[in-house]
């Protein structure tokens, strides 16, 4: 007897493995946020230790760009020019897109060891990276080691931004996934904004503890994930991919999965999806994305990190502190400022938790990306006009960007990303993602310091309009292309990429994995 072909479903007895995962598609379908919360606990809580791990990434991101703003930072690494101390543009450059080049190579690295050791493993590595990165920013006293500090943390921080979703999206159930992979946009709000609280209290200072305190910070929470990462689950997923059914299930068990056979269903509907994918990968390597479907999913997947690179969020985050004291505010004032420009980034976030499955993926982003193109332009506006009240309009528009942003592409795009990857492709796809992103964030930081510095070309935040221009063509890309996911179980979302199902149908196609489902169903019931 084929262990795989009896497997038990509440009370009735189901013979067929395809049934059984089709059984458990339509299972996910019915079931309410809620519910999917209280009958999978474990997975739900091993998600948001993900979210946590991810909190390092925003933290460092952050604290690149927040460092500038510091009067005793740029005395310590810059030099004194008409009376003030300044950060030489270079360093300047270096400091912030040197960290985030290393994220693109970093997210690169973890498509290759996350499927080659498996995802904890590949966590537990970098995250001791981190640590020693960390160290390396503390006791820095000349730019060069302060650089190889962010370098060398950029690698670690590359490599948890694409392991972390991919093990959210593999481990989170159907009717949550939308919410738990918003939730990763929180993070990058809770980073900045522990980062600007910090930074509120000790900017001002006169010592070196002025910025060292936020580099300090971060040892808490590494400290708070390393605690934790040993009891780690690894992904399913991974485990069925590689052939261990027993360690899958093992490892399904621990996520919660472990009344009336609900561990069986959900590996049937884990090889069952990978079965079906298969011929579309003949392999698993970075090339693969780019064949077949394959290539029409991974655009999909990446564009809207992209959109996120080209719609002038690094400039809102990380310069906004800057511009406001060169604006008059003072330092203290700039970090306030910068407080609550988190805080309502945080507050837009929370609220695309409910708006992401009612609105949908595809509606909230691409009214989001318009939003924000009206206000990068009402910015780059003001800036121009130049006089004080202006300025002070430009700054408040920069604070309600950042509610935009996070209600819309700031949190939907880490849901595409997840869900719209193949399933054998899924880090890869994502550290393609995550690569991409930073390859644009790295070029923006290497050039914006010229554009933006009083030194330079000295366009302060009339560079919204550059960004404002390039948000008019996402938005038509978004109109276009994107396709709506909301609801669709990664069997279904195969099927649709398998059959070219157009980008505008997607919503309304009636996939065979939804009647095969429904039959099942009914079938049991009966």
């Amino acid at each position: 007897m084929d262990p795989e072909k009896d497997m038990a479903v509440g009370h009735n007895e189901v013979t067929d493995t395809d049934t059984v995962a089709h059984l458990a598609n339509q299972e996910d379908h019915e079931q309410d946020k809620l519910q999917a919360i209280k009958q999978n606990p474990w997975a739900f809580g091993w998600c948001l230790f993900a979210v946590w791990l991810t909190l390092l990434v925003s933290f460092e991101n952050q604290a690149s760009g927040i460092v500038i703003g510091i009067p005793q930072f740029r005395k310590d690494f810059g030099y004194l020019a008409d009376g003030s101390y300044v950060l030489p543009a270079k360093w300047q450059a270096a400091f912030s897109g040197g960290p985030v080049a290393s994220t693109a190579i970093g997210a690169l690295t973890a498509g290759y060891f996350a499927d080659l050791v498996g995802r904890k493993k590949t966590i537990m590595a970098f995250l001791a990276v981190s640590f020693g990165s960390v160290t390396m920013e503390m006791v820095s006293t000349t730019n060069e080691l302060f650089f190889a500090g962010k370098f060398v943390n950029g690698l670690a921080v590359g490599v948890l931004a694409a392991v972390c979703p991919t093990y959210i999206g593999e481990i989170s159930p159907l009717a949550i996934r939308g919410l738990l992979t918003c939730i990763i946009a929180l993070a990058y709000t809770v980073g900045p904004l522990t980062a600007s609280l910090i930074l509120n209290s000790t900017g001002t200072a006169e010592t070196r503890w002025a910025y060292r305190a936020v580099f300090c910070a971060q040892y808490g929470f590494s400290g708070i994930a390393a605690l934790f990462v040993f009891f780690m689950p690894e992904s399913p997923w991974w485990l069925c991919n590689k052939g261990d059914d027993k360690k899958a299930l093992r490892s399904l068990s621990r996520l919660g999965y472990n009344k009336d056979g609900e561990g069986e269903k959900r590996l049937a509907v884990i090889k069952l999806t990978l079965e079906q994918v298969r011929k579309e990968t003949e392999g698993a390597s970075y090339l693969e994305c780019f064949r077949k479907s394959n290539l029409r999913r991974t655009i999909i997947s990446i564009a809207p990190l992209s959109i996120q690179a080209l719609n002038g969020v690094i400039f809102i985050a990380g310069y906004s502190t800057y511009y406001a004291q060169l604006a008059g505010f003072s330092t203290a004032t700039s970090f306030k400022l910068f407080v609550a420009l988190q805080v309502v980034s945080m507050v837009g976030n929370i609220i695309s938790w409910s708006l992401i499955d009612r609105v949908g993926r595809r509606n909230l982003t691409l009214w989001g990306v318009g939003g924000l193109t009206v206000i990068l332009m009402l910015c780059g506006g003001l800036a121009t006009a130049g006089t004080v009240q202006s300025i002070k309009a430009c700054l408040s528009f920069m604070i309600v960007y950042g509610f935009f942003y996070n209600i819309s592409i700031g949190a939907t795009a880490y849901t595409i990303l997840t869900e719209n990857a193949t399933s054998r492709l899924r880090v890869k796809t994502i550290a393609i993602g995550v690569a991409v992103q930073n390859t644009w964030y790295t070029m923006w930081s290497l050039v914006l310091p010229y554009l933006f510095n009083p030194d330079k070309a000295n366009l302060g935040a009339k560079i919204a309009f550059i960004f404002g221009g390039l948000s008019v063509l996402c938005f038509i890309y978004v109109y276009f292309y994107q396709p709506e996911t909301t609801g669709r179980s990664y069997e279904e979302l195969d099927e649709l990429y398998m059959k070219h199902v157009p980008a505008r149908s997607f919503k309304i196609f009636v996939t065979e994995a939804e009647r095969q489902g429904q039959e099942a169903s009914r079938k049991i019931k009966e």
